[in-house]
């Protein structure tokens, strides 16, 4: 049985994001080609997926790789819209920047191309990064979807290379590929998202986010200037991008901002029974210290964001103690 909205694909179905983005869409009444990585052993368990409201009739799980662009053909066939989501994600430089680069930007234009071939696709959302934006020399506190991150100057900081330069680099090659095709795509640029997930791993951006929950002393530095925003936002936030008729370019979504100060009297306020590290012990954590961006641009186009920082935590922290990891 198909959904009454039509087919619509989404990649990296077993991450963070896509896993929340394909429940939200079965509840709205999507059908959901799901892309997984192959698994020759059959190792992995995605019942989180198959177990959700409405997945028996209207979600089917395709195997494909961003290492062959190809595999994504069957996946997308038939697809009115394509919501790509999977990145290759490596913080700790396992594999050289030019290598995950590669997978990610050749990846990127295989999907793209699917969607060209299957003549059904009538608008792609691809699931870019605040990373593309904030890591410049512009001087700004505030930026909006003019302003990109400079390679050079990640290459400079010595961290995140691989991430930031590979969800840059994707982007822009995403938005020349489908401007000189005339295929209808648009990005969706999110901050740290924090809240909810299905998936069986632990979050990276959660993780950051309970730091100081979590007693993860080595992450504080990312948490120096914050902006963040609910996991179900973001995945209302793609939904609304594919069905908004005047969708075009780049789109932060983002929903609040605090300080490594504000965080700490925030949570040691909310959440009395964790040892939240006092600001006066916090003043001496070195790290980048990140600019704001705007989501002007999203909600002037009508999107109404639903959740703010106490929901963020209180459901991810409920997550978190669900699943062993608090």
């Amino acid at each position: 049985m198909e959904g009454d909205k039509g087919t619509v694909c989404v990649t990296g179905g077993t991450g963070f994001l896509a896993s929340w983005l394909i429940k939200r869409l079965l509840q709205d009444g999507y059908s959901v080609h799901a892309t997984v990585r192959p698994d020759p052993e059959h190792t992995r368990d995605v019942r989180f997926l198959t177990s959700l409201p409405g997945a028996s009739e209207r979600l089917k799980i395709f195997e494909a790789d961003l290492s062959n662009p190809d595999s994504f053909e069957d996946a997308i066939k038939g697809c009115i819209g394509v919501f790509h989501v999977a990145t290759p994600v490596d913080f700790t430089n396992q594999e050289p920047e030019p290598v995950v680069t590669k997978r990610a930007v050749e990846g990127t234009l295989g999907i793209l191309r699917a969607c060209l071939n299957a003549k059904t696709v009538r608008r792609v959302v691809y699931t870019s990064s605040a990373s593309t934006v904030v890591f410049n020399q512009s001087g700004v506190d505030i930026m909006d979807e003019t302003y990109w991150t400079d390679v050079d100057y990640v290459k400079s900081l010595g961290y995140g290379g691989s991430y930031f330069i590979s969800k840059t680099l994707t982007e822009k090659k995403a938005l020349e590929f489908a401007e000189e095709h005339g295929l209808d795509l648009v990005t969706l640029i999110p901050t740290f998202i924090v809240g909810p997930f299905i998936c069986s791993k632990l979050p990276g951006s959660v993780r950051t986010s309970l730091a100081m929950v979590l007693g993860n002393k080595e992450e504080y530095g990312a948490l120096l200037d914050f902006s963040m925003v609910h996991t179900d936002d973001v995945a209302r936030a793609h939904i609304f991008l594919l069905e908004y008729p005047d969708a075009k370019g780049r789109y932060i979504c983002s929903s609040d901002r605090k300080t490594i100060e504000d965080l700490s009297k925030f949570l040691s306020a909310k959440y009395p029974e964790f040892p939240i590290p006092t600001v006066e012990s916090l003043k001496d954590v070195k790290g980048h210290r990140a600019v704001g961006v705007t989501s002007k641009k999203l909600i002037d186009s009508g999107f109404q964001y639903k959740y703010g920082p106490d929901e963020m935590f209180d459901e991810a922290i409920q997550c978190c103690k669900e699943k062993g990891y608090l």
